[in-house]
């Protein structure tokens, strides 16, 4: 396991193919990552080992960063993702979180993604941080608020047939 950071309340590592399967598998079926990330296709295990070889831990060799596994550091149990992203689209890395339903309301959005936003300038020394949304999601934009950053309009992605609210984090 290889730990990336520490919050109060949550750890955030590296996620691992095995070990990560059911919880990806959960997370990425949830009603509220359909609605406002989108649908991965991931309905089955193979395939939720798949998603995160491919997108995670394709991203750490590549990059040496992507979406991490938060873990409450009480109990241990995995209850989202945060990290940054390189997106198809952004010239900039990008934000990037998702909590299950369980937890939301909880602060581990806000908590995660400053952590994840002071790293990436920190130790990954990386300056303009962007973030997209649905536009939408209230709640994300919220977040994306409360740690400092500024609502920049919107942008289409490649491949996509909405626009994503696009906020931006001068480092």
């Amino acid at each position: 396991m290889s730990v990336i950071l520490h919050t109060p309340r949550l750890t955030l590592d590296e996620l691992e193919t095995d070990r990560d399967a059911g919880f990806i598998l959960a997370l990425l079926n949830e009603p509220g990552f359909l609605e406002n990330i989108g649908d991965r296709g991931v309905r089955d295990l193979e395939g939720a080992r798949r998603y995160i070889e491919e997108g995670p831990r394709a991203s750490y060799a590549g990059y040496g960063y992507g979406l991490w596994r938060a873990t409450e550091r009480d109990g241990g149990r995995p209850v989202g993702l945060c990290g940054v992203l390189k997106r198809d689209g952004l010239k900039d890395p990008d934000l990037g979180y998702a909590f299950l339903a369980s937890v939301w309301g909880r602060g581990f959005a806000s908590e995660a993604a400053r952590a994840c936003l002071d790293h990436a300038r920190r130790a990954l020394r990386l300056g303009r941080i962007v973030a997209i949304t649905t536009p939408g999601n209230v709640a994300s934009q919220a977040v994306l608020k409360k740690i400092g950053l500024k609502a920049a309009g919107v942008v289409r992605l490649p491949g996509k047939d909405e626009d994503s609210a696009y906020f931006v984090s001068e480092g």
